[in-house]
Formats: C-alpha cells, structure tokens, sequence
C-alpha cells in the first residue's frame, strides 16, 4: 500500500486482498473496508475518502476512484503534468482536482473490469456487472450494467437466511 500519512487505509476483520491489490491514496485522502470484504486484483485511489461496507466481492481489475486525478481545463492540466514531471526544477503546485466520496455499502459485488467514479454510493445488495462504469448512484438491490451503467434488474430482497421477505 502506498500512502503518504498513517492510518489512511483501515481493513476490517477478515478483509482478504488478493493479489494485484492496491490502495493509492492522496495526502488527504482515507479509505475504510469493512469486515468479510473480499478484493482480487482492485486498485482503490482516494484523495478524499471511499468507503466499502462489509461481505462484499470486489473482482479483478476493479477501479475504485473519488476524483478526476487531473484538472479538465487544459491549461490546467499541462500545469499538472509539469507539477507531476519528477525531475523538473521547476515544479510548480498541482492545480486542485475535483473529488467526491464513494461509498460501497454491505454486500455489494463489483463485477470484473467495473470502474467506480467518483462521488458514486453502491447500495446495500447491489451488483456491478462486469466491465461497467458507474457515474451515478446505484440503488440497493439492483444490477447494473453497461457504460454508462444502466438498472438491469431488481432483485428481490432476502434476509440473511436466505428467505424472501
């Protein structure tokens, strides 16, 4: 894990992080993963905060992120480029960049290749069809799909036994 303060990354218990696994978190930035979490291969990038509950899947190649990483102005961004150039005498401040929370409540599966932008919250139950993007809010117990990412499907709600109801 890459982090440029203590305390950035907080796993819960039993958090599993398979290989290919990466948090990448900005000065500012906090990332918190609840118990039972599961993620193969993800890449998590914070510069404000993202959140992920308890008992969710997170596949590989997953990209999880609460800011835009370069200003969209042009000429703000060629300003970035030369704040990120490593060798640079001159570097000047990079120009602030947009963020917004993410936040993945309980059970939620983020399929394959999902991409997760920011200032999204995934709701309690809800899948991520593999190779989505998500721009915008995803209600609990639904699917979505797509790119943009689109309801699919409702699913039925069920307790933790598994009855309907």
């Amino acid at each position: 894990m890459r982090s440029r303060h203590e305390d950035a990354v907080k796993l819960g218990d039993y958090v599993s992080c398979y290989a290919g696994c990466s948090f990448a978190i900005g000065k500012e930035g906090r990332c918190t993963v609840g118990d039972f979490t599961l993620m193969n291969g993800a890449m998590v990038m914070a510069e404000e905060l993202i959140e992920i509950g308890s008992y969710c899947l997170i596949s590989w190649n997953v990209g999880i992120a609460d800011s835009d990483f370069h200003p969209i102005d042009p000429a703000q961004r060629r300003l970035d480029a030369l704040a990120l150039a490593p060798y640079y005498k001159d570097r000047p401040p990079r120009p602030p960049i947009r963020t917004a929370p993410v936040r993945i409540a309980d059970n939620a599966w983020i399929g394959m290749n999902a991409v997760i932008l920011k200032g999204v919250t995934i709701g309690e139950n809800a899948v991520v069809a593999a190779g989505s993007v998500v721009s915008k809010s995803v209600a609990a117990n639904t699917v979505v799909a797509g790119n943009p990412a689109i309801v699919v499907k409702t699913l039925e709600a069920t307790n933790l036994t598994g009855r309907r109801g």
